[in-house]
C-alpha cells in the first residue's frame, strides 16, 4: 500500500513537473501525506527544487505597520481585537507621522515589501491619506501593500493612485462562521483589487486543527484563480481569552506540510511566504518572510 501511495505521489510530481495544474483531489492527496514519513520528505524537496528554479535563489523581506488597535466589527473569533472578544491592552492609533517615521526605520532595513494593516472600519480617507505620505518616503522598489477591509472597484482605484501597489486580502477558513463577514463581500474585495490591477496577495489562514484538507485545499486553488504571485500559508495562533483558544493549534511539521503542498498548488510567480516563521518551513519551498 505504500508502495502504491508513493507510485501515485511520483505521478503528481511528474504534473508539477510538466508545468499541469494539480486538482482539488490531487492537493487533498499532498496533505494527507503523513508527517515525518518518507513521502513527507520527498514533498519538502519537490517544493524546494521548484523554488530554487523558479525563484534562482531570491528571498524576500515584507514588514508590516498596525495602524490601529480598537475592537473590530469584523468579529473574527480568533482575534485579539474582535468586537466580542478584545483582549489587546488598551486602544491606540498612531498618527500620520508616527506611521511615516516608521515607515523609514523599515525601509533602511532594505525590505522588499510594506504593508499597513488597520482594522476593519479604519477611515478610508484617513488611509489614503497616510498611504500617500508614506509612499513618499519609500524607496521606488519597495511594494506599498494594504491590509485594510472590504472595499469596491472605486476604492480600489483611489488606492491604487495613492501610491499603493498591492492588496493583503483572503476569504478566511470558516468565513462566515468564525468571522462576522460575509464570504461574498471577500470575494467582491478581490475582484476590485483584480479589475483595478494591484497585486493580491494571498493566504491560508488562519489554519487551525479542525479544518479539512479539502477546506485548505480549496483556498489554494482560489489563489490560483486569481493568478496570485505571492502567496502564504498561516497557522491560527491561539491567544487566550478568545474564543477559538481552545481550539489549539497545528504543528509546525503541518504547517510546513501546508506550505510545501501549498507551493506546488498554487504555483506563485515571486514568493512563498509562511505565518508565524519556522526555520523548517525553509526546507519547503518558502522564500519570504
Amino acid at each position: 500500500m505504500s508502495s502504491q501511495r508513493s507510485e501515485a505521489i511520483d505521478m503528481l510530481f511528474s504534473k508539477v513537473d510538466r508545468d499541469e495544474n494539480l486538482t482539488l483531489e490531487n492537493a487533498v492527496e499532498l496533505l494527507n501525506i503523513e508527517n515525518g514519513s518518507s513521502d513527507f520528505y520527498r514533498l519538502l524537496a519537490k517544493a524546494q527544487e521548484l523554488t530554487f528554479r523558479e525563484y534562482k535563489n531570491r528571498g524576500y523581506v515584507f514588514a508590516q505597520i498596525g495602524l490601529n488597535s480598537r475592537p473590530c466589527p469584523g468579529n473574527c473569533r480568533f482575534c485579539s481585537m474582535g468586537l466580542d472578544n478584545f483582549v489587546v491592552e488598551e486602544e491606540t492609533e498612531k498618527t500620520e507621522a508616527e506611521v511615516v517615521e516608521e515607515a523609514k526605520r523599515a525601509a533602511a532595513q532594505e525590505i522588499d515589501a510594506l504593508f499597513l494593516m488597520t482594522t476593519a472600519d479604519y477611515d478610508i480617507e484617513k488611509f489614503l491619506e497616510i498611504s500617500r505620505s508614506v509612499k513618499a518616503v519609500l524607496p521606488e522598489d519597495v511594494m506599498l501593500v494594504a491590509n485594510i477591509g472590504d472595499f469596491g472597484e472605486e476604492t480600489a482605484r483611489r488606492l491604487k493612485e495613492a501610491g499603493v501597489t498591492g492588496v493583503y486580502h483572503i476569504v478566511r477558513l470558516n468565513e462566515g462562521i468564525d468571522t462576522d463577514l460575509d464570504p461574498a463581500d471577500r470575494i467582491r474585495t478581490l475582484d476590485a483589487v483584480r479589475s483595478a490591477g494591484l497585486e493580491l496577495i494571498y493566504c491560508v489562514e488562519p489554519i487551525g486543527p479542525e479544518h479539512t484538507y479539502e477546506q485548505i485545499a480549496g483556498e489554494m486553488l482560489r489563489a490560483r484563480e486569481y493568478d496570485v504571485n505571492i502567496m502564504a500559508c498561516m497557522k491560527r495562533v491561539c491567544v487566550k481569552g478568545t474564543p477559538l483558544y481552545e481550539r489549539g493549534e497545528i504543528t509546525d511539521l503541518e504547517l510546513t506540510k501546508i506550505a510545501a503542498v501549498t507551493r506546488l498548488v498554487t504555483r506563485p510567480k515571486t514568493s512563498m511566504n509562511v505565518h508565524e516563521p519556522k526555520q523548517i518551513t525553509l526546507l519547503a519551498g518558502v522564500n519570504q518572510l
